[in-house]
């Protein structure tokens, strides 16, 4: 019974069904089912394989926002029992998000955020407009491993390098990575900016978030 409804869990992200997502939760808990293993088990698969389906060009935009309204819609259900029970889901770390400033722009960014989440990171979304400042103030105060800054402006992604030289002066570098994306900019201008990388849509961001705090852990270790 339990596998059968881990599996139609995975399904009702695919399908981008929040009713369905929503409702499989609460079966699930009504079950005897841990919440955290509803969504380990259940739903971050789903979004996975929505994440790789649009990486790949299989599904796209509208689909993805369909399942993260799904996973939104479980997790609602979820979360309010995994604080009853006093559990908490590991992390692999903390990012902060946000589109930078003048920018009020943000599907982008709150897919990358669905599929950290996903992913199994913490996720500090800042939303849109946001200040240089603000972006490093949150890092510090997180102690956030990585802050991801959206443009999608050519007038406002020159504010991208202003979050890095706002990290930079509190001194957060080079242990907070820093990492870039939006329609206008390229792995060139992630270079150019001093960024640690640059992703060109959400699943590859998570991937890029992953590969780069792997490293970081790694070169710690040694």
């Amino acid at each position: 019974m339990i596998q059968e409804i881990l599996s139609r869990m995975r399904q009702s992200i695919i399908d981008g069904a929040p009713q369905h997502a929503a409702a499989l939760a609460l079966e699930s808990l009504q079950a005897g089912m841990e919440p955290l293993a509803a969504i380990n088990d259940g739903y971050i698969p789903g979004m996975s394989h929505v994440g790789e389906q649009f990486g790949c060009r299989s599904l796209f935009l509208p689909d993805v926002m369909a399942a993260a309204e799904a996973m939104k819609a479980a997790m609602a259900v979820l979360e309010p029992e995994i604080h009853r029970l006093g559990m908490e889901r590991h992390v692999r770390g903390t990012v902060v998000l946000g589109t930078v400033q003048g920018d009020i722009h943000e599907i982008g960014k709150n897919l990358v955020a669905t599929l950290l989440v996903a992913g199994g990171f913490r996720v500090i979304d800042l939303g849109c407009n946001v200040a240089a400042e603000r972006f490093a103030e949150e890092a510090e105060q997180a102690g956030a491993d990585a802050v991801g800054a959206s443009a999608l402006l050519t007038t406002t992604m020159v504010h991208q390098r202003n979050v890095i030289a706002a990290i930079e002066r509190r001194n957060l570098r080079p242990r907070v990575k820093v990492i870039v994306g939006g329609a206008p900019v390229t792995s060139k201008w992630s270079a150019e900016v001093g960024a640690d990388g640059y992703a060109g849509d959400a699943q590859r961001a998570l991937e890029l978030v992953k590969r780069l705090l792997s490293t970081q852990s790694a070169g710690e270790t040694l």
